[in-house]
């Protein structure tokens, strides 16, 4: 196995909306991406040389290896993890049944969790690993009552982002927090009435992930607010 001179990028949830956005900036950039999708065979694969799409399903722990293993195989690197996967349950914290529980910090915060652990030493060996969460600005404050769940599992993904700072500064690994308010996604523009048109739109999301990408080990940060317009606290 010989590594490829670019650097690679694993994208979790990137078959459409924020992830397919970050595929792509990554790609003109010059990156190489391995895709995780639960559909692979639907994704288009337009650079067949700097693309991989394997199957990942968040809730199915075999599908963590098998795609690091084939991303391995394809570029005999890995040098950044984008945890875009996500799902969101609208039920208030008096509403929510355990299952819901489960499944909503499964996927938005354990998922995440093992796939770094298992990825980890190809991050290290990288010596510019990157980890870059997909948060949400309901990691920040809860707007709603029927956010309160979904609130939750941001809280602890914004938390598990801060930790993988804290283990992965001696080993060069840099992890960051993106947290946005409504993007123009499936998920964001069913949440609201708001103008698909208006809100932040994952072509921005995806320029922030490249920056943070490039920046070198002596620019480290920790979280970044985004919103689509202006509230009291962002």
């Amino acid at each position: 196995m010989v590594a490829t001179t670019q650097r690679v990028a694993m994208i979790s949830g990137a078959s459409r909306g924020i992830g397919a956005a970050i595929a792509t900036e990554l790609l003109d950039a010059g990156w190489a991406v391995s895709l995780g999708c639960r559909a692979p065979q639907e994704v288009s694969n337009p650079q067949p040389d700097s693309q991989i799409n394997c199957r990942y399903d968040a809730l199915d722990p075999t599908s963590d290896e098998d795609w690091i293993t084939q991303t391995l195989a394809k570029f005999g690197r890995i040098d950044a993890l984008i945890h875009n996967a996500g799902v969101m349950i609208p039920r208030s914290v008096l509403e929510a049944s355990d299952e819901e529980f489960d499944t909503q910090f499964s996927v938005n915060v354990k998922a995440p969790m093992r796939l770094t652990r298992k990825a980890w030493q190809y991050l290290a060996l990288s010596g510019q690993g990157r980890v870059v969460m997909l948060v949400s600005l309901s990691g920040k404050r809860v707007k709603s009552a029927q956010s309160g769940l979904y609130a939750m599992s941001k809280f602890a993904a914004l938390a598990l982002a801060h930790a993988l700072r804290r283990v992965g500064d001696q080993d060069g690994i840099r992890a960051t927090a993106i947290c946005p308010g409504f993007v123009a996604t499936d998920m964001g523009t069913a949440l609201t009435e708001i103008p698909a048109e208006k809100m932040t739109q994952p072509e921005d999301i995806a320029v922030l992930v490249r920056t943070l990408l490039m920046l070198p080990n002596s620019a480290s940060i920790a979280e970044i607010p985004v919103n689509w317009t202006v509230e009291d606290q962002y």
